[in-house]
């Protein structure tokens, strides 16, 4: 089993209200949403691995057992051709739960169809494994957000 803790702090987003529907139907993967707190942020790694893909509006760690996570910050972020982004660690480094990847600020993320929320997606496991959030609910930076098998 891996904790997946939290990369950032904000409001808690079920998947399925994601305002992206490749996210919602779960077609990368179970996982949560969070709105994020505005100002500066410092996204932190989930889980304990390898970076294997670092962009400045993603990445994913491949932890023990073949666990992936992707950190995808923003929705549509790619559009902004890494502006607004600072890339804290190199792809293919080892990092621990709370290792600095990316700093940003959501609140400077804007444009047609962009969104600042932060995607956790617990790569390559069942559709549904990741229960939805308990409504209201907040994410504390380095709190387990779900727990995935592997």
């Amino acid at each position: 089993m891996t904790a997946v803790l939290a990369p950032c702090p904000g409001r808690l987003v079920p998947m399925t209200e994601v305002p992206d529907p490749v996210f919602a139907a779960e077609m990368v993967g179970p996982g949560v949403g969070i709105d994020p707190d505005p100002g500066d942020v410092t996204v932190v790694s989930p889980i304990a691995g390898t970076a294997v893909k670092v962009h400045p509006h993603a990445f994913v760690v491949l932890g023990a057992g073949g666990v992936g996570v992707l950190v995808h910050l923003g929705i549509n972020t790619v559009r902004l051709e890494g502006r607004g982004f600072e890339v804290l660690v190199e792809e293919g480094g080892t990092v621990e739960p709370g290792t600095p990847m990316v700093r940003w600020n959501p609140s400077t993320v804007s444009g047609p169809d962009i969104s600042p929320i932060v995607l956790v997606v617990a790569m390559d496991q069942p559709k549904g494994s990741v229960p939805a959030p308990e409504p209201g609910s907040t994410a504390v930076t380095g709190e387990t957000l779900f727990v995935v098998a592997g």
